[in-house]
């Protein structure tokens, strides 16, 4: 009988740390979803800008091609 207890101390002591790690999970997850700050929306900007005078130099590749292929023909 003592040993039927101590399986069901086991069980209830088991559960009770699986809810504790389910609910400092959640309460990470939901810290972790904050508004962005300073350094994030710095290194953000700093990738749209990146992106955009990449798309402006593929632009200006193409308007390039597009004016030698005029002149050839």
């Amino acid at each position: 009988m003592s040993k039927l207890m101590n399986m069901i101390k086991q069980v209830h002591l088991s559960r009770i740390l699986a809810a504790v790690m389910l609910a400092l999970g959640s309460v990470l997850f939901v810290t972790g979803c904050q508004d962005q700050g300073p350094a994030e929306e710095a290194g953000e900007a700093i990738d749209d800008a990146m992106e955009d005078a990449g798309e402006a130099m593929e632009d200006a590749e193409d308007d390039l091609e597009d004016t030698f292929d005029d002149n050839d023909n």
